[in-house]
């Protein structure tokens, strides 16, 4: 008699609440077996490209090393896999950290049911989040749509400390033969960060000592290396999120930080209300919004996608994401309204290419990130804010630092200079593209746009310009 231990977006041994409550269950069932499983669902597979398939791949070797070279990796469709290894080590139960997108859930409903056609129990317990969504809610049950008033509630509602280790840790075995890693998309001169449960603690241990306590200043510089970067071990659950606020104090920075998780939180808490949103508007008076498409618009869309717009801030965020698959939050965002309000293109075919590129793609980040830059989701920045370029760059990056490490085009340029390469002599002797559109029009277009929307769509504010 064994239990399984079904690993999916949880990639790690400690504070791993699944895990401990599997340990628990095999010490009370008197045999201590527990099969730790991973399954390669090719429909997910798939969707994950080159980048996300390379490091889950290096993540799962990782794992494996923790499991003592017992984890069952399987390839195949879950609903199957699932029961045939559940009958195979004569299992009792299956441990899984509780997932919320909606391709999760149905699949879990589906395994869910099979398992206990056959008497098994599939037990639920923990997810990704300090305070799962669907908790926090207004006095009356329904969602907040915005986000300092959630924050606040969260705050309140509080989380549970970090799961602690076994006492006794179970025996992980494998009843049947591993299928093996799968074999990713080869990369295309990428370079990818460690992956595993100690990298992001490595990770972790350096940011507490080096960089949090001056978050709050140092946060909007792309140029400096003062975040965190676990987003993408908090995407595959190499470490929890209880396991950061734990260590969290009182100090500005700390605050700081404290709020960018729970903006995670609060993304994923909408999704669960909205399933709607993963792909659709949140806002849908906002589908009538025009957008460019044809011929120019791609050309357009390439020209953002390869770091070719002719603002400089722009090009190198999108050359930081071709080369290594992260982009700095602040960059995000500016290249969000650039594509958005000043190339007129839909924001789900940015949020498309971020999946395809993204190593912290997150269905409910992702989603609404891009739809609160667009203006039309919750807690929305004003479709009216559109975000200069120019002055974003000279903002946070002032000197040109991060600009230069991505454009080598423009590393003859000295100090703030290189924010309007244009306007430099010799500025673009180096094959670096004059700006493809201007601003100061296309940020009018923007409004006019905007002011074209039904009646509701619009929030009665003065235009910003940011």
């Amino acid at each position: 008699m064994a239990r399984i231990l079904w690993l999916r977006r949880d990639l790690r041994i400690h504070d791993n609440p699944a895990l401990v409550e599997a340990a628990l269950g095999a010490a009370a069932d008197g045999d201590n077996i527990v099969v730790p499983l991973v399954i390669i669902d090719p429909i997910l597979w798939a969707e994950f490209g080159p980048v996300r398939q390379n490091y889950l791949v290096a993540s799962l070797k990782s794992l494996d090393e923790s499991f003592g070279g017992n984890l069952l990796i399987q390839h195949g469709d879950p609903s199957e896999v699932v029961p045939r290894v559940a009958a195979a080590a004569n299992a009792v139960a299956v441990h899984v950290s509780t997932q919320y997108t909606p391709y999760a859930m149905k699949r879990d409903a589906r395994v869910a049911e099979l398992l206990a056609e056959a008497q098994r129990e599939m037990i639920h317990t923990g997810s990704g989040y300090a305070v799962a969504p669907g908790r926090i809610t207004k006095d009356d049950g329904s969602a907040y749509k915005v986000y300092t008033p959630f924050y606040k509630n969260w705050m309140k509602h509080g989380w549970r400390s970090p799961a602690q280790d076994p006492e006794v840790w179970p025996t992980w075995t494998m009843p049947i033969e591993c299928d093996g890693l799968p074999e990713p998309l080869p990369l295309e001169g990428m370079s990818l960060p460690p992956a595993g449960e100690q990298a992001a603690l490595d990770r972790w241990a350096w940011f507490k000592e080096n960089a949090l306590d001056l978050y709050g200043e140092q946060r909007n510089d792309p140029g400096v290396d003062g975040t965190s970067k676990l987003s993408v071990a908090l995407k595959w659950g190499e470490i929890h999120p209880r396991t950061l606020l734990a260590e969290l104090g009182d100090l500005p920075g700390h605050e700081v930080f404290r709020k960018e998780i729970a903006w995670r939180e609060f993304y994923a808490d909408v999704l669960y209300n909205r399933l709607d949103t993963i792909n659709d508007y949140f806002n849908p008076l906002y589908e009538e919004m025009q957008y460019d498409t044809g011929v120019e618009a791609d050309k357009s869309f390439e020209a953002w996608t390869k770091g070719m717009t002719g603002y400089p801030i722009v090009d190198a965020a999108m050359r930081q994401l071709r080369a290594e698959g992260w982009m700095h939050n602040r960059t995000r965002m500016v290249v969000a309204s650039f594509l958005v309000k000043d190339l007129h293109i839909e924001w789900k075919r940015g949020a498309d290419f971020f999946e395809t590129w993204l190593l912290d793609f997150d269905a409910a980040s992702n989603s609404h990130g891009w739809q609160w830059t667009a203006g039309c989701g919750t807690d929305a920045s004003p479709y009216y804010r559109v975000f200069n370029p120019t002055a974003q760059g000279q903002r946070f990056d002032s000197n040109g630092d991060y600009i230069r490490k991505y454009i080598p085009e423009l590393r003859h340029l000295v100090g703030a200079e290189i924010h309007e390469p244009w306007t430099v002599l010799g500025g673009l002797d180096h094959g670096y593209p004059a700006p493809i559109v201007d601003h100061a029009t296309e940020r009018l277009e923007s409004l006019a746009r905007l002011s074209a929307l039904p009646k509701g769509a619009q929030k009665p504010l003065p235009p910003i310009h940011d």
